[in-house]
């Protein structure tokens, strides 16, 4: 069971990535791996910076990397990826590689995406 002081693992699909303009965020972090999640997602062109959302169909499998972070990162990637403006919301995603077996989080974009062009599988 995890406490609100526990580490958690993080699924992260864009500016967050290693080599990319938030990347360093994650620097005093593990790093475990690179991740792919279940076909059931749609990740968006927001301009510099991508939007994940659950697929109503035909969902994709996103590439990512999996990450262990402390409570204290989380709430600094929490103020980074918007919130408490509700630009993103914390939630669970399904991964199909590395397979693990504790919960696994990562930022899903709330605003709309009816007018924003699908990315495909990898932000890049």
């Amino acid at each position: 069971m995890m406490t609100p002081d526990s580490d958690r693992l993080i699924f992260v699909y864009g500016t967050l990535k290693r080599g990319f303009c938030r990347g360093h965020y994650l620097k005093d972090q593990t790093f475990l791996s690179d991740a792919l999640s279940t076909a059931d997602y749609t990740m968006y062109d927001c301009g510099s910076y991508p939007g994940l959302v659950k697929a109503e169909s035909g969902g994709t499998s996103i590439h990512g990397e999996l990450w262990r972070v402390d409570s204290r990162c989380l709430k600094v990637l929490d103020e980074v990826e918007g919130v408490a403006e509700n630009l993103y919301q914390r939630g669970e995603i399904q991964l199909i590689q590395p397979e693990v077996t504790e919960p696994v989080q990562t930022y899903f974009y709330q605003e709309s995406v009816n007018q924003l062009p699908v990315v495909g599988a990898t932000w890049q």
